[in-house]
C-alpha cells in the first residue's frame, strides 16, 4: 500500500479502543479499551497494521514511523521516569505482536528490551535482587537470538538444561545470580557465533530490529499454515505492541497467568486458568514449566486474587463474553497484559451462548452468531464408550474435547507423512510449539506431558477443534528416541493410543466409540435434563430452535433410499433436494443396464426397460412415503456409461487369455467391441445426463414413468407424494424440451391410466457455464434450478475432482493459491457468480422459479451464507449436515437482518 505522509502510524494505549481492531490489532485495540476502564495496564503504545503493510510490501517501514516512535517513547519515559537504555535505572519494554485475529503463538513477542552489559547491573540495584536482574537478561538474549537474529532456539534450551544439570537442579529458578551471569556468556557466544554477530547492546536498537521482527512474523511459514487453516485474511498485517514492562520473575511474591472467565472447555461458571510463581508469561503458554490452577493465588495473594476476580467480572459483563486474561503480578502489585474474547470448544460455545442470554448480557440473535456450523458438526462427533474395556496410561488436562485414536508419533514431520499416506495419528510432545502446527493440523489428537489449559498446545487445538490433552505429568515423552513411558509400560512410534479430551483420559490402544449425545437429540432418541450431556443438549435445542424460526432458506437432504431419507427426516430436512436414481442401478441390477446399453434392437432394449421399470417404481414408492408431504426431487440417470460396464482392461485381459486358450467366449467377445465402441477418454464430459436420456431411447421415459406411477400409487394410498423430476447436464434449451415433451405424454399416459391428477413438476440442473449463462432461455422449459455445483466447479476450474484433489490441491493450499479448496467451499468470484448470474436471469424469465443447490456446498457453513445472500430457496446436502445447514442458514438470516438494521 502506497504511504500517507498525514497517515498517523503510532497510537498511545489511552488514544485506542476496541473498535478498532482493524488498525491496532486485537491485542492493542484490547490493551486500550481495558486503559479506557481505568483497569492497571502498563503504559505503552501501539504500531499499526498500517505500518506493516508499508513494510511488507516496500521491505522498509514508513518514513514517518521512526520519529513517531521516538516521540511516542520519550512520552512513555516521561511517564515511566526513567528512560531506555540508562544504565542506573533502565526501562524496559516487551514488543508484542497483535493481528486483528487472535493467532496464539504464530508470532513473535521479545520480552526485557533495554537490557544490556551496563543496565543489567542498575535493574539488579533498582530491584534489589541480582538474579531476577540476570535471568531477565538472559531471557532477553534467549528470546531475541530466536526471534530475532534467527537462531535456533534449542542451542539456548540445551545450554540452559547444562546449566541445571551442572547444578544438579530440574527447575530454572534454582539457578541464582552466579550461574545466570555463567549462562548469558553462553548465550551471547551462541549469538556471536550462529548469527555472526554480537547481541546488540543499544536499546533502541534492540527494539527497532525486534518491530521488524514482528512484522515479517506475519509471513512466517507457520503463520501462513495458521491463517490458511483458520480462513484468516492474509493482507491484514500485524500491529505491534510496545508496553513497559513488568515483572513477575521477582521472587515467590510474584508471578504471571493465564485467566479465563468461564471453562473455555466446558462453558461452566467458575475459576479457571494458570498461575506460576517467580516467572514471565512465556513460561506459561509455552508449558515449560507446570502451572498450579488459578484457585491456589487466592491462598498465595489473596488481595491479588479478589481484585482479579472483580476485573474478570467487569471484563466479561463489558464484553458480553468469555474472555482469556494474561496478567501479571508484580510483588503484590496485579497488572492486565492482555484481555481478549477467548477460543472455547464448540461444546462450550454452545453452553456460554445461551448461558449469556440468561442472564441478560446478549439476546437470542447474538447468540446464533456466537456458535458455527464447523462448532456443531464437531458435536456430532462420536465419543468414547464408558463401558468398554479399557488400560488406562494416565490422566492429563483435558483441554480441548473429543475421542481421538491414532498411533502415536514424536514429531510434526512424522505426523504430516503419516497422515498423507492415510494413517491416523497421535502427535505426542513434551510441550507444543508454533513450529509444531502442521503436524497438529495433521493429527487426530494433541498429547502433552507438559502445560496446562493455557498452554500452546490447548489453545491451538481448541481453535482447530482438535482433541487436545495436555500435563500428563505421568507420562515420560522422550522425543528422542521415540517413545512414552508410563510406569514399566513403553509406547513406541506407530503404537495406537486414545485420548478423550473431555475427561484428560490417555488410552492404551483403539478405545470403541459411541454416538454423540447430540446425534442422539437430532435423531429423537435424546432430550434435555440435568446431566452434563443433556445441558449441552437443551444448549443445542434452544439455539437450533431460534435458527429455525429466523431462517429463509429452507434445507433438504441428499437422500437415494427410503433409510436415509427417514433419517434425514429425523435430522429435520424440509424434503430431498437430490435422489441420484444411478444408485439404483447398482448390485443385480447393473445386469440390466449393461443389457440396455449394449441392445442391438428395440425388443432387445424394451425387455430390459420393462425389467428395470417395476423395480424403479418399489424404490420410488418408499421414497415418497417416507417424505410423505415434502417435496422430493429425483434427477434423472445421470453417470457416465463406464460405470455400468465392465473394466475395458480386466475384460481385454480375459478375452486375450480365453483367446490363448482357444475356449473365447462369445459373449465376451460381443461385450468388448461393445465396450471399447462406448470408451471414452474422459467419461465426466462425455455420453452421461441429458445426453445418455436422447442416445439411448425410452431410457428417460421409463423413469418418468416409474416416477409418475409410483406418486400415483401413494396419493391413492391417502399420500401427498410430491416429486419433482430434474434432468441432468443440460447446456441448451433444445434439450430439455425434448425431454419435457416427452415426460409430458408419459405423465399425462399415467393420469389416464391411473384416474389421478399428478402435480409434477420438471427442471434442471444448472452445472455447466454454459447452462448458467442461457439461464434465461432454460428457465422457459424449467420450472425450478439445482445448481450442481460440484460439477459446476469442475467444468468452471477445469478440474477433474477425483484426480485433482489427490495430485496438487495440497500444493496449491501450501502456495496460498487456494485458502481452501473450491470443492468445498464455494468459489464466489468464479463458480459462484455463474450462480448469481444464473439465478438472475431464470427469474428475469420466470419469476416464479425455485432455486435449490444440491452440490456438496449444501451443507458447508460458509457456502450457506453465500446461497441465502443470492436468494436460494434452498440448500440440500447430505442427511448428516443437515443440522450444519438448518444452523447457518439461521445464522445468514441473522446477520442479515443485523446489517440490514445497521
Amino acid at each position: 500500500m502506497s504511504e500517507n505522509k498525514d497517515q498517523k502510524f503510532v497510537y498511545d494505549f489511552t488514544e485506542g479502543n476496541r473498535d478498532l481492531k482493524d488498525l491496532l490489532g486485537g491485542k492493542g485495540a484490547n490493551l486500550a479499551e481495558m486503559t479506557n476502564l481505568g483497569l492497571p495496564v502498563p503504559p505503552g503504545f501501539t504500531i499499526t497494521t498500517e505500518a506493516c503493510k508499508v513494510y511488507l510490501e516496500s521491505g522498509s517501514a514508513p518514513a514517518a514511523l521512526r520519529d513517531e516512535v521516538s516521540a511516542h517513547l520519550a512520552a512513555l519515559e516521561s511517564k515511566m521516569g526513567k528512560k531506555l537504555g540508562q544504565s542506573d535505572d533502565p526501562l524496559l519494554v516487551s514488543v508484542r505482536s497483535g493481528a486483528k485475529f487472535s493467532m496464539p503463538g504464530m508470532m513473535d513477542t521479545v520480552l526485557n528490551i533495554g537490557l544490556s552489559d551496563e543496565s543489567v547491573a542498575g535493574l539488579a540495584s533498582q530491584a534489589g535482587d541480582e538474579r531476577f536482574a540476570w535471568d531477565s537478561y538472559r531471557r532477553l538474549i534467549q528470546m531475541f537470538g530466536k526471534t530475532v537474529l534467527g537462531v535456533e532456539g534449542e542451542l539456548f534450551e540445551d545450554a540452559l538444561d547444562e546449566a541445571k544439570a551442572a547444578k544438579k537442579v530440574t527447575v530454572d529458578t534454582d539457578l541464582d545470580a552466579a550461574d545466570l551471569k555463567k549462562l548469558v556468556k553462553v548465550f551471547k557466544k551462541i549469538v556471536s557465533k550462529e548469527a555472526g554477530r554480537e547481541f546488540p547492546q543499544d536499546a533502541r536498537e534492540q527494539m527497532d530490529l525486534a518491530v521488524e521482527a514482528v512484522f515479517n512474523s506475519w509471513n512466517t511459514d507457520r503463520a501462513k499454515l495458521y491463517r490458511r487453516q483458520e480462513r484468516i485474511p492474509s493482507d491484514l498485517g500485524t500491529a505491534v505492541n510496545v508496553c513497559s514492562m513488568v515483572f513477575g520473575n521477582l521472587g515467590p511474591d510474584s508471578g504471571t497467568g493465564v485467566a479465563f472467565t468461564r471453562d473455555p472447555a466446558s462453558g461452566h461458571a467458575g475459576v479457571y486458568g494458570d498461575y506460576l510463581q517467580n516467572a514471565q508469561g512465556e513460561d506459561v503458554v509455552a508449558g515449560i514449566r507446570n502451572t498450579v490452577p488459578l484457585a491456589d493465588l487466592e491462598s498465595i495473594d489473596k488481595a491479588s486474587y479478589d481484585q482479579l476476580m472483580t476485573i474478570m467480572t467487569t471484563l466479561e459483563n463489558h464484553y458480553k463474553d468469555l474472555c482469556d486474561i494474561e496478567f501479571t503480578i508484580e510483588r503484590g502489585q496485579l497488572w492486565m497484559l492482555q484481555t481478549r474474547v477467548g477460543k472455547r470448544t464448540a461444546g462450550a460455545a454452545f453452553r456460554i451462548a445461551t448461558q449469556l442470554v440468561d442472564q441478560g448480557l446478549i439476546d437470542e440473535a447474538e447468540a446464533l452468531q456466537r456458535v458455527s456450523g464447523h462448532q456443531l458438526a464437531q458435536l456430532m462427533f462420536p465419543r468414547f464408550d464408558e463401558g468398554a474395556k479399557t488400560t488406562l496410561l494416565g490422566r492429563g488436562i483435558a483441554a480441548s474435547p473429543g475421542a481421538a485414536v491414532g498411533k502415536a508419533v514424536f514429531d510434526s514431520y512424522t505426523a504430516v507423512k503419516w497422515s498423507r499416506s492415510g494413517e491416523k495419528v497421535i502427535l505426542i510432545r513434551r510441550e507444543t510449539n508454533p513450529d509444531d502446527l502442521d503436524g497438529m493440523i495433521a493429527s487426530e489428537g494433541i498429547l502433552t506431558s507438559r502445560g496446562g489449559k493455557t498452554s500452546h498446545a490447548a489453545v491451538v487445538a481448541r481453535g482447530m477443534g482438535k482433541t487436545c490433552v495436555c500435563g500428563a505429568e505421568e507420562l515420560d515423552v522422550d522425543t528422542k528416541r521415540r517413545r512414552m513411558t508410563v510406569g514399566e509400560t513403553v509406547i513406541e512410534e506407530g503404537d495406537v493410543v486414545s485420548i478423550d479430551g473431555s475427561t484428560g483420559k490417555v488410552y492404551l490402544g483403539e478405545v470403541p466409540v459411541v454416538p454423540s449425545p447430540v446425534v442422539e437429540y437430532f435423531e429423537g432418541r435424546m432430550h434435555a435434563g440435568a446431566d452434563d450431556a443433556d445441558e449441552l443438549v437443551a444448549a443445542v435445542h434452544r439455539i437450533m430452535a431460534y435458527a429455525d424460526r429466523v431462517r429463509r432458506l429452507r434445507v433438504r437432504a441428499n437422500a437415494d433410499n427410503a433409510e436415509d431419507a427417514l433419517r434425514a427426516r429425523r435430522f429435520g430436512a424440509q424434503g430431498i433436494g437430490l435422489c441420484r436414481t444411478e444408485h439404483m442401478f447398482l448390485g443385480e441390477r447393473r445386469e440390466l443396464v449393461e443389457r440396455l446399453i449394449l441392445a442391438d434392437t428395440d425388443e432387445e432394449r424394451e425387455e430390459a426397460l420393462s425389467a428395470l421399470l417395476p423395480l424403479q417404481k418399489k424404490d420410488f414408492v418408499e421414497l415418497f412415503e417416507a417424505m410423505d408431504g415434502l417435496p422430493v426431487t429425483v434427477r434423472l440417470l445421470d453417470p457416465p456409461l463406464h460405470e455400468f460396464l465392465p473394466d475395458i482392461t480386466e475384460l481385454s485381459v480375459r478375452v486375450a487369455l480365453a483367446e490363448s486358450r482357444k475356449d473365447a467366449n462369445e459373449n465376451d467377445l460381443r461385450l468388448l467391441q461393445a465396450v471399447h465402441k462406448l470408451h471414452e477418454q474422459n467419461p465426466m464430459l462425455g455420453l452421461r445426463g441429458v445426453r445418455l436420456g436422447l442416445v439411448i431411447p425410452g431410457l428417460f421415459k421409463m423413469q418418468v414413468r416409474a416416477i409418475a406411477e409410483a406418486a400415483a400409487e401413494r396419493k391413492n394410498a391417502k399420500g401427498d407424494p410430491r416429486a419433482e423430476i430434474m434432468v441432468p447436464l443440460v447446456g441448451t434449451v433444445q434439450e430439455l424440451e425434448i425431454v419435457r415433451d416427452e415426460a409430458d405424454q408419459v405423465i399425462a399416459d399415467v393420469e389416464a391410466a391411473t384416474g389421478t391428477s399428478l402435480k409434477l413438476t420438471i427442471g434442471t440442473m444448472i452445472e455447466l457455464p454454459r447452462a448458467a449463462l442461457t439461464a434465461y432461455q432454460i428457465a422457459e422449459a424449467a420450472q425450478f434450478f439445482s445448481f450442481g455445483t460440484n460439477d459446476l466447479t469442475q467444468t468452471v476450474w477445469g478440474f477433474s475432482r477425483d484426480d485433482v484433489e489427490a495430485s496438487f490441491f495440497t500444493a496449491y493450499l501450501e502456495k496460498g493459491i487456494f485458502g481452501v479448496s473450491p470443492f468445498e467451499t464455494i468459489d464466489k468470484d468464479g463458480v459462484g457468480s455463474l450462480v448469481r448470474h444464473a439465478a438472475k436471469l431464470g427469474r428475469a424469465t420466470r419469476p416464479d422459479l425455485k432455486l435449490g443447490v444440491c452440490g456438496e456446498h449444501g451443507g458447508d457453513p460458509e457456502s450457506v451464507h453465500f446461497f441465502h445472500e443470492v436468494g436460494l430457496d434452498y440448500v440440500s446436502c447430505s442427511p448428516f449436515r443437515i443440522p450444519v445447514a438448518r444452523l447457518e442458514a439461521g445464522r445468514a438470516a441473522a446477520e442479515a437482518k443485523g446489517s440490514d438494521s445497521r
